[in-house]
């Protein structure tokens, strides 16, 4: 039986989040703390979107403005909406819309509200344990 996404996921509880008026010094400085690459940027309404703030989107936007990110925040920068899947989801659904777009990081959310993340590396894990296991 194939594993749902709410079992290897990361939950929301040990990820980091920040405002969309969080300037890209603060986000900076929460990666370096959290040692990760990746930010969840809160939503600005119940209604409103989660985005998602990497370190690849950071850089980008740093050479972009030659170095003067003081000028930027969150919402500026952040992929919104970010990519999502259900909880309930088949982890292997997962991986191959991963695959099909590129993307290392998938945010977990139902009914608009966030659970947590699942990335490339979770999935990687639960195949080497199946393969492992056989």
């Amino acid at each position: 039986m194939e594993p749902l996404v709410e079992q290897i996921m990361t939950p929301k509880s040990k990820l980091i989040t920040v405002s969309q008026l969080a300037t890209i010094r603060e986000v900076i400085a929460k990666m370096k703390e959290g040692k990760v690459r990746s930010v969840i940027v809160e939503k600005n309404s119940p209604g409103g979107a989660y985005g998602l703030l990497t370190f690849k989107n950071i850089l980008q936007s740093i050479v972009a403005e030659d170095g003067d990110i003081d000028l930027l925040n969150a919402y500026d920068i952040m992929s919104a909406p970010a990519f999502s899947v259900s909880r309930k989801l088949d982890v292997k659904y997962a991986a191959r819309m991963m695959v099909n777009s590129s993307i290392k990081r998938l945010l977990v959310i139902d009914d608009n509200e966030l659970y947590g993340i699942l990335t490339m590396t979770d999935i990687i894990e639960v195949l080497m344990d199946s393969v492992e296991n056989h």
